[in-house]
């Protein structure tokens, strides 16, 4: 028999985006005779709720359907369950970015992602978990941390009221602008140590944050680490833009201010200044002192 499909829908997801594709989402999975229950999404967090608390069997498929918020929630949700074996998860991408559905190799569109959900094919998905700011006890991510300018140009989008592709970019420009001084950050990880003034850091499961910058080109969601890229603050807005854009094809490992490294553990500590950091957009800590981030291998199983 097929397994049951929970479908967790955050219907303001994509500016509204996600509440038109509910109609297709139900003629499809019922067009196909799938067992499956749609839950909505009421307010911040309720996503986590549903994932921790509802019934579920061992090959139950819990369904994020919406954005990387969404997707982080469900994932949060999922893996505070404390279950034998690996949830299985899946995604509907109908949020804005969509980062994490690009990183998994879903894609972009809904009825190819429901196709997948339908066939049920699922594979290994690492999971990390950042300790430190506002969660003290830990916060899960399965796309990627950062710190420093990404977290800000984060902090930007969200006050934009407009429904575009380019919110980040746009974003990143005004956070350009304000160019606030970065951080001095000493970062450990996996028996190696540096200190660096740090106008971006990113510890990355998956390859994209922020619908177009490619923070971790060679990054892969299933190989049981993670990529870390730092750039140190060029203290040049110009060389600064350059670089940053330079992310859009991936491209930062040929400029000399950025370190590009793998590790499993993590421990970033500000030596002076504070960090503002982000876990697949929850933000982390706004002016944080300390962060420890781990990655767990194949913590879930991902329908891709």
């Amino acid at each position: 028999m097929a397994p049951k499909i929970i479908v967790i829908l955050n219907p303001i997801a994509g500016k509204g985006k996600a509440t038109k594709s509910r109609p297709l989402i139900d003629a499809f999975l019922k067009e196909r005779g799938l067992d499956y229950e749609l839950f909505l999404t009421e307010r911040a967090g309720h996503a986590m709720e549903i994932a921790q608390n509802c019934r579920l069997k061992e090959d139950t498929i819990v369904t994020a359907a919406g954005g990387d918020g969404t997707a982080n929630e469900v994932a949060n949700g999922l893996l505070r369950r404390g279950t034998p074996s690996p949830p299985v998860m899946a995604v509907l991408p109908v949020g804005r970015g969509n980062d994490f559905s690009y990183n998994a190799g879903v894609g972009g569109d809904l009825t190819d992602a429901l196709v997948k959900l339908a066939e049920g094919r699922h594979y290994p998905l690492d999971a990390g978990v950042v300790r430190g700011g506002f969660f003290p006890d830990g916060r899960y991510f399965v796309n990627g941390l950062g710190i420093g300018f990404d977290c800000k140009v984060g902090f930007e989008a969200a006050k934009l009221r407009i429904k575009s592709g380019l919110t980040y970019a746009i974003g990143a420009l005004i956070t350009l602008l304000k160019y606030e001084d970065s951080p001095v950050l000493e970062v450990e990880y996996d028996g190696k140590k540096l200190e660096l003034s740090a106008a971006i850091v990113s510890i990355m499961n998956g390859v994209r944050m922020g619908g177009v910058f490619m923070m971790g080109p060679s990054a892969l969601i299933d190989d049981g680490v993670f990529d870390i890229c730092m750039v140190r603050d060029p203290r040049r807005r110009a060389r600064l833009l350059k670089i940053i854009f330079s992310y859009t094809k991936g491209g930062q490992e040929a400029f000399e201010e950025t370190v590009i490294d793998r590790g499993r553990e993590f421990l970033l500590k500000a030596v002076s200044g504070g960090m503002a950091a982000h876990c697949d957009g929850e933000t982390v800590c706004t002016q944080g002192t300390e962060l420890t981030v781990k990655c767990i291998p194949s913590a879930l199983r991902l329908i891709r």
